[in-house]
């Protein structure tokens, strides 16, 4: 990932290696703030509020998290404690049982005393692996990319997104973005549409935050525009990330997706899915069951952003508000999964 023009991760150890170092999301793109966690605690905390995001990033934070945790305590019982205080932070993305169930099986088989290095090693090795994932996945969505734009070799590649499933979202690369910005740094002309998505704004806020930084033109548009753009032809494909894939291979994602996939469907406009082994479930048979969280009303009705007294937030509504933080796509609205082993027609 480039920020501010050096190439760095989402996340990392501290300084001193006994904890994680992250962006604090919640203030970009206004303020690049880097917060150190050092105990499970402030790790529950920062995925549950969100000062970190992301399905693959919220497991890298948790499998360090896990490693604080058993630097204090590598009893049996405070490993059990600590595995369901970071589970319980958010439902639905799958990742985050994922990374915890390899921490746990990488520890408890060990010696208390030995077990919190092995934690922390495992961790490592998560956030490696996620890297190399995600490069891999840009590898495989530069390939689609190029035949996408030799149908229009005279104009930039549309692209469109929606939410955030940057660099930001995972350790580096980010899923749908690395075809982005491996496209990029290959010389193809390329242009995404940015959906602002709301609530929390991820679109306008951090991709296109991620996307400036790495020069990749892009203009921002509201969650409705899709749609318009699609019957226009402005748009080449749609390439998403997503929290959870099932065995069938529906697809749960930021609130919004589903109307995008139906959108694409009816115009003939590619919907591509982009994600790691790690963000599918084998174990959930649809959509269907997977828990949907509701997230505060608050979300919904509050603004925050620059105003003349610095960062303000602001009331948009008083009205009541709901807020269901992810919608299924049905696979049969998905043209292809991008993944780390190639473009698949099916999961």
């Amino acid at each position: 990932m480039i920020l501010e023009g050096q190439p760095t991760r989402s996340i990392m150890r501290t300084a001193d290696g006994t904890g994680a170092r992250i962006l604090d999301q919640r203030k970009l793109p206004w303020e690049i703030v880097w917060v150190e966690l050092f105990s499970s605690d402030e790790a529950a905390v920062a995925i549950r509020e969100m000062w970190t995001r992301g399905a693959p990033m919220i497991g890298a934070t948790a499998a360090y998290g896990f490693a604080m945790a058993l630097d204090v305590d590598p009893s049996d019982s405070a490993l059990n404690a600590a595995y369901d205080q970071l589970l319980e932070t958010r439902p639905t993305a799958i990742n985050l049982r994922w990374a915890l169930d390899e921490v746990r099986k990488a520890v408890e088989p060990l010696a208390p005393e030995a077990r919190a290095e092995a934690a922390w090693l495992r961790a490592d090795a998560i956030c490696d692996e996620d890297a190399e994932l995600c490069r891999a996945i840009g590898e495989h969505g530069l390939a689609l990319f190029r035949e996408l734009h030799a149908k229009h070799p005279d104009r930039p590649l549309n692209i469109l997104t929606h939410c955030n499933a940057g660099w930001l979202a995972t350790v580096d690369y980010g899923t749908a973005t690395a075809p982005i910005y491996l496209a990029h740094d290959a010389g193809i002309p390329i242009h995404v549409w940015v959906d602002e998505t709301r609530p929390r704004n991820q679109g306008a806020l951090l991709t296109a935050f991620e996307l400036r930084n790495h020069g990749v033109p892009h203009t921002v548009i509201t969650d409705n525009a899709g749609g318009l753009l699609m019957m226009k032809g402005q748009v080449d494909a749609v390439v998403v990330g997503t929290d959870r894939v099932t065995a069938n291979g529906d697809v749960c994602n930021k609130i919004g997706t589903y109307l995008k996939a139906l959108a694409a469907a009816d115009n003939g406009v590619p919907f591509y899915v982009a994600l790691p082994y790690t963000t599918f479930d084998p174990n959930t048979a649809t959509g269907a069951d997977i828990p949907i969280e509701e997230r505060s009303a608050e979300e919904v009705t509050l603004l925050t952003g620059p105003g003349p007294n610095g960062i303000e937030t602001i009331r948009v509504t008083d009205s009541p508000a709901a807020n269901p933080a992810f919608d299924v796509t049905p696979a049969r609205l998905v043209t292809g999964y991008i993944t780390e082993r190639g473009v698949l027609d099916r999961i």
